[in-house]
Order: C-alpha cells, then sequence, then structure tokens
C-alpha cells in the first residue's frame, strides 16, 4: 500500500485542495459511505423489521440470533480490547461523556477535576452538572509545552483533594494533539479512589488502544474522526463495576433495563452510521493497521519539525506525545487573538486551498495539522510556506 495522495480515491474530498484538518469531524471513505447507503435501503425495504425486531430485539427476531447493533458491537469491541458486554455504541464521544457526568452522584462540596487542555464542549457538560449540584468544576493548569509526561501526571495527581469525584481527562488533546499517560494518570487517581473518565475522541483509528489495559472506569470515543465510520458514531466502554449507574442522557424506553437495554433500546435515530462502523475497521485492516500509524505519526513528526523550521520556530514536545495530530506554534507577526485565527484559517481556505485548524491560545495563534494516509509531506510543505508568504 502506497500512501499520500493517491489514497484521496478512497475519499469524496476535493483533489484540489490540500485538507489537513480530518481531526475535526472525520472524512469517511467512500467505500463505507456505499455500505451506509445498502443498510438504509435495506431498511426502508421493511422498517419496522429493521428497527423494531433486528435493530435491538425489541420483538422477537426467530430469523437472527443476535441483534444488529450487538454484532456491530462486537467488532468494535474487539478493535479496542474490550468485551463487548462492557461497550455499547453511541452517537459521538459528547453523548457517552455526557452520560457518565450526569449519572454521576454529585453533592454540594464535592469537585470534578479537568485540565485546562480538556475539548470545550466537555468542560461545558461538566460545569453544568456541577452547576445543578452545587458541586465546584476545577480546572488544573497543564504547563506548555510539555517536555515530560511525567509532569502531567504530578500536575493531576496533585491537584486531587478528598473532595474529588471525578478526574476527566483526554487521551488525546483536541487542541495541544498531545498523547496523554492515561494509565499513569488513573492509576495516580485510584490511588487517591478518585475514578477517571477519558475523552479518547481522537484515539480510534489514529492510535494502538487497548482500553481495560488502561485501568480507567469509563471511555468514550467517536469512531467517526479516524476509524472511517460515517458520522456521528462512537461508544462508551465502561468498567463491569461501573455500569449499573449510567443511565442514557435522553430518558427512552430502555430506561433502568441495564447497560445495553437502556443505551441501545433509545428515541428512533438513524442508526446506519454505528451499524457501518465495522466496515471502517476493515479497511484499516486490509491497509495494515500498524502501517497506517507509523506512517501517519511519521508524518505528524516530520510536520512538526518542517513547519517551525520554516518559520524559525521550535518544538518541544517529545515524540511519545505526538500521534496522528501535533500542533505547532505559527509566527508572532500573524496575531494572537480568535478574531486573528479567524482570518488566517480563512485566507488559508480562500487563497490557498488549505484546509487546517488555527487557534488562538496563550497569547499567539497555534495550527493543528492532522496526518492521515492521503496527505504527505507537500501538503505540510505548502502549508509551511503559505503561512511564510503572510509573515
Amino acid at each position: 500500500m502506497t500512501f499520500g495522495r493517491g489514497m484521496l480515491e478512497h475519499w469524496m474530498l476535493d483533489p484540489d485542495s490540500i485538507y489537513l484538518n480530518h481531526g475535526t469531524v472525520g472524512a469517511t471513505p467512500r467505500r463505507v459511505l456505499r455500505k451506509q447507503q445498502e443498510l438504509r435501503d435495506e431498511m426502508e425495504r421493511h422498517p419496522s423489521r429493521f428497527m423494531l425486531r433486528e435493530l435491538h430485539g425489541e420483538h422477537p427476531m426467530p430469523w437472527r440470533s443476535t441483534t444488529r447493533l450487538r454484532e456491530a458491537s462486537e467488532q468494535v469491541a474487539s478493535f479496542v480490547g474490550a468485551r463487548v458486554d462492557d461497550l455499547v455504541l453511541m452517537p459521538n464521544v459528547t453523548t457517552g461523556l455526557n452520560a457518565v457526568l450526569q449519572s454521576l452522584p454529585l453533592n454540594a462540596g464535592d469537585e470534578i477535576v479537568m485540565t485546562d487542555l480538556a475539548y470545550g464542549a466537555i468542560t461545558l457538560a461538566a460545569g453544568a452538572v456541577c452547576e445543578r449540584s452545587g458541586a465546584a468544576l476545577r480546572t488544573v493548569s497543564i504547563a506548555y509545552p510539555v517536555t515530560d509526561a511525567g509532569d502531567v501526571v504530578e500536575t493531576i495527581g496533585g491537584a486531587l483533594s478528598d473532595r474529588t469525584r471525578l478526574v476527566v481527562i483526554d487521551h488525546v488533546t483536541a487542541g495541544t494533539a498531545l498523547v496523554l499517560p492515561v494509565a499513569e494518570i488513573a492509576a495516580a487517581c485510584h490511588a487517591r479512589g478518585v475514578p477517571v473518565l477519558v475523552d479518547g475522541a481522537h484515539v480510534p483509528g489514529a492510535n494502538r488502544l487497548d482500553v481495560p489495559s488502561l485501568g480507567v472506569d469509563w471511555y468514550a470515543a467517536n469512531l467517526h474522526k479516524w476509524a472511517h465510520a460515517p458520522r456521528s458514531c462512537g461508544f462508551l466502554w465502561a468498567a463491569p463495576d461501573r455500569q449499573a449507574m449510567l443511565h442514557y442522557p435522553v430518558v427512552s424506553w430502555g430506561r433502568n433495563n441495564g447497560f445495553h437495554r437502556e443505551f441501545e433500546h433509545v428515541a428512533t435515530a438513524d442508526p446506519t452510521s454505528l451499524l457501518a462502523a465495522p466496515e471502517g475497521l476493515a479497511l484499516l485492516r486490509e491497509w495494515d493497521f500498524e502501517t497506517c500509524l507509523t506512517y501517519m505519526h511519521g508524518l505528524a513528526w516530520e510536520a512538526a519539525h518542517t513547519l517551525t523550521d520554516r518559520w524559525g520556530l521550535t518544538f518541544e514536545v517529545p515524540r511519545s506525545m505526538v500521534g496522528a495530530m501535533v500542533t505547532v506554534p505559527m509566527p508572532q507577526s500573524l496575531g494572537s487573538t480568535a478574531d486573528d485565527a479567524s482570518r488566517v484559517r480563512l485566507s488559508l481556505l480562500m487563497e490557498d486551498r488549505i484546509e487546517v485548524q488555527v487557534t488562538a491560545w496563550r497569547g499567539r495563534l497555534w495550527t493543528r495539522v492532522s496526518a492521515q494516509v492521503y496527505n504527505d509531506t507537500g501538503d505540510i510543505k505548502r502549508l509551511a510556506e503559505a503561512v511564510a508568504r503572510r509573515c
């Protein structure tokens, strides 16, 4: 398999553009979209049979031994090293994280601990449950650039108190694209009796993942980003002793009927993105997942140095904390505000046909580059020169 721009034939992406933003909402391969449409066609031929009997087994179905959701869940569970009994498919990581946050028993005086690297929507969700319960949301600042992963473990561990009821951490941080030492953080938290919820939005398909080995309590992730599932598609994993307290964020027919029933027998929605997820995993296997990882991680590491060298800057993050995405500083002359970030990003899109994430953070602009198998060194160099022209 030869990676690079020739792989664009597997996607519907505009071949005349440079797409370096795969991590934001993903991009679904043509083959997976075809599979999803096949499922939709099958569903429309007999909607009641498909939705009420075959999907989650609401009514008897003598012609099938297991439901469609369980079949898909089994393949996803295998991909992330989990038992199918401990995993349910979800619309997205945000829904999964909200399920845990809203199910957590909190009282006035309790606290949830997060870092300032957390995804904004999840910070809002944690803040909302704290407001309702009278608990406090405590945000821990992580020194950046991170030069030693152990410093992150020490910072989070040092922030815990007798009032901490939950720690929420990212496996790969959304803005800074850091691969955090989740297992070590979880061990430090558990030593203080604090459970850990992980936002793994950017992990499946972009990093090796064996969820149970991390020693966390709950793990939510997306499959529509790097695992090539259609939007929207994700999963929630819960340790066996943490499942009974969970409730789906929207009350429906599965309420109080157990982990699987409550999270699968929900309000009517198009389930084909979930059911097509195994097709995306099949592509990763056919392309040799380990080879994909080697290519993407190598390209991201190369991008960090190509960009900063061209812009006369430095990149100090250790390679062990870089996966398929990398975030690098941009020249100070481009500005430092959210408006500056929006202007630069739009300019790159409209004038250079480059789609890449640009954000304002800690007094300067940063760009986050996603390295998918359809990207190559030429894409990185075009971004480097396009930004250099604006300085």
